[in-house]
């Protein structure tokens, strides 16, 4: 939801894909151009097909190993992807020849890294407030558990129930 309302704010056009019409609505309602059900689309296919054929310039991926070929498949030439989660685990295996048919770039960032410098931490930080500050990007909290309740809320995460971001009270 942040990064669909971030992007647009950047003039990107946006095409998400989401495992459920619902999570599809939420989608669109926060900045989405095009919505892709991939449990009912090939979202490899849809995306060529929206951009007719082109492919576009970056993917951020947090599902990982279920969806890294799919997501190389949506890339333009020299197209960047973005492995950011490991949702249905971590991508392992990879021939890296499997770039050369676009030039691709790929990477794997992480938090700590791009934060692991006091300075970088103070600067994202002030660019991620600042975004929120002007009305640009809103944070949702969209469900709260009782910190009791940590086992279920995992399991909602995992089983995809959880949309927002997620307060776990005392």
């Amino acid at each position: 939801m942040i990064a669909c309302q971030w992007l647009k704010a950047l003039g990107a056009t946006v095409i998400g894909t989401v495992g459920s019409d619902e999570k599809a609505r939420v989608a669109t309602a926060h900045g989405c151009d095009h919505t892709i059900v991939y449990t009912r689309e090939n979202f490899s296919e849809r995306v060529m097909e929206i951009t007719d054929g082109r492919g576009v310039p970056v993917v951020f991926d947090s599902v990982g190993k279920d969806t890294f070929n799919g997501s190389l498949d949506c890339l333009q030439p020299r197209g960047l992807l973005a492995v950011f989660g490991n949702g249905s685990g971590p991508v392992t295996g990879v021939d890296l020849n499997i770039l050369a048919k676009g030039s691709y770039y790929v990477t794997r960032p992480t938090l700590m890294t791009y934060n692991a410098l006091r300075s970088d931490l103070e600067a994202n930080s002030k660019e991620l407030f600042g975004v929120v500050k002007s009305g640009k990007v809103k944070i949702e909290i969209n469900q709260r558990y009782d910190l009791a309740d940590a086992t279920q809320a995992h399991r909602d995460l995992e089983a995809r129930k959880t949309t927002g971001s997620t307060v776990f009270m005392p």
